[in-house]
């Protein structure tokens, strides 16, 4: 009986008492046949070598892979660490030399972030009371300054939790979806300070809309904010770069502050 072994990723898969290697997989006696970590076929061949580890390449895919690559453990309290630096003006790359991981193990870790946000992004309930918002959105990009996108916020004037976050462009339609992104509560009692933007006269019942100029003060708040998520998010500096190279990133990095945002407005 002949003990076999074939090599994967990150774990050995053993067949035992078998006198045949399976059909199709090349076997040898010097050397295990490779898998392919992301098709899992055997037909691979060595590609150079990486420092002192050998490395491989896929005939189908193209996939390139490692021999016995083993990956760091990231302990639980530098994962905490990192959570913080997350919301700190710091790029990505900045967060990798500091903490030693890799940028794509952060981008994989910042998209399982973005899984625990809830729904209600940590929004305190309120009555049938008087309500009073304000809205404003603000100019950012992603991958180049002629790909313009907008971030759409409002702010409830009591709590200052930002109750309402959409990012696109700037045209009606977006307005709409952030007039649909506000708590049942806010749409039907809130009244709501905006400027002179026509986009808000199409969405916000006139009864409750209150148009008003920078002068008034009655914007303060949100434009406040506006300032905080500039000084803390690199990604929203006017000239940077730190900035997004996908749109599911941007939105993921705004939200992720947002909700720690009014996590520490909900405690305070």
């Amino acid at each position: 009986m002949v003990l076999k072994i074939i090599k994967t990723y990150d774990t050995a898969c053993v067949l035992k008492h078998s006198r045949q290697w399976p059909e199709g997989i090349r076997t040898s006696r010097r050397r295990y046949p490779m898998i392919c970590t992301k098709c899992f076929s055997n037909s691979t061949k060595k590609n150079g070598r990486i420092g002192k580890k050998q490395r491989h390449r896929c005939k189908k895919c193209g996939h390139q892979f490692l021999e016995d690559r083993k990956l760091p453990r990231i302990l639980k309290e530098k994962k905490e660490i990192i959570r913080k630096l997350l919301l700190e003006r710091i790029s990505l790359r900045g967060i990798c030399r500091c903490m030693d991981v890799s940028l794509s193990w952060l981008l994989y870790f910042l998209r399982k972030l973005g899984k625990e946000i809830p729904e209600n992004m940590g929004i305190v309930k309120r009555g049938k009371s008087r309500i009073v918002i304000e809205i404003d959105e603000m100019w950012s990009f992603v991958e180049k300054k002629t790909n313009k996108v907008w971030v759409w916020l409002a702010i409830d004037l009591e709590t200052r939790q930002i109750v309402g976050i959409h990012v696109g462009d700037r045209r009606r339609e977006d307005a709409r979806e952030l007039w649909n992104s506000l708590p049942g509560v806010y749409r039907q009692c809130a009244i709501c300070h905006t400027d002179f933007w026509e986009a808000y006269e199409k969405v916000i019942p006139d009864c409750r809309h209150r148009p008003v100029g920078k002068e008034s003060g009655k914007t303060n708040h949100i434009e406040r904010f506006n300032c905080t998520i500039r000084q803390r998010v690199s990604r929203m500096v006017r000239k940077t770069l730190s900035f997004s190279k996908s749109m599911e990133n941007h939105i993921l990095a705004l939200k992720y502050f947002v909700w720690n945002y009014n996590i520490s407005k909900a405690f305070s």
